[in-house]
């Protein structure tokens, strides 16, 4: 079944995850997540999209992020997860070393047949819901939580370091990604 994102408000800030299928840990390896990197990179200079807060997790991702062009975020996240997921599931083809890949190809597979719109390899799962930003305090809250996840996930003592995170922007260094919009920059909302 086809889920639609519903971002009501073109102009808005939203929060979004979404997670691998099964909830497979995928972004164990590095050059996994450099291809997330390079998209992110790619929707930021090419599509509009303004990122305030990004974590890539082992099995999910989290991103608060806008559209400052006359871009609509749904087309660009639609085409975010689809170009990852097909070089994703290209690399892990691929990778000689991968020693998953035969199972993580399977599970893909069986995503996609209990999928309508997905043809050979399900790679995201469906189920993600953005969440529109009306207030500073909210807003604020979900980068604490994205954060934190790291932590939380026992990967990190202190938010700022680890790597594939928008903390250490907010801790006043450079991240793997330019051109953050720490949340302090944007203003009041």
């Amino acid at each position: 079944m086809r889920r639609n994102y519903k971002f009501h408000n073109q102009e808005g800030i939203y929060f979004v995850s979404f997670a691998v299928v099964e909830w497979l840990d995928v972004f164990t390896r590095n050059e996994y997540k450099e291809i997330l990197l390079e998209s992110f990179t790619f929707c930021q200079n090419k599509k509009g999209m303004e990122i305030v807060t990004w974590c890539i997790m082992t099995n999910h991702v989290h991103l608060i992020f806008r559209i400052v062009d006359d871009g609509k975020p749904q087309l660009v996240l639609g085409d975010f997860k689809r170009f990852t997921s097909k070089t994703l599931v290209k690399t892990i083809k691929e990778n000689n070393r991968e020693s998953r890949r035969e199972f993580l190809l399977d599970q893909f597979k069986k995503a996609a047949k209990n999928s309508s719109n997905v043809k050979e390899y399900q790679f995201w799962r469906h189920d993600n819901k953005p969440i529109e930003f009306w207030s500073t305090k909210v807003i604020q809250e979900k980068i604490n939580y994205i954060h934190q996840n790291p932590v939380e996930a026992g990967l990190v003592f202190k938010a700022e370091n680890y790597m594939y995170s928008s903390a250490i922007d907010y801790a006043g260094e450079n991240g793997l990604l330019d051109n953050i919009t720490v949340f302090r920059a944007l203003g009041q909302r």
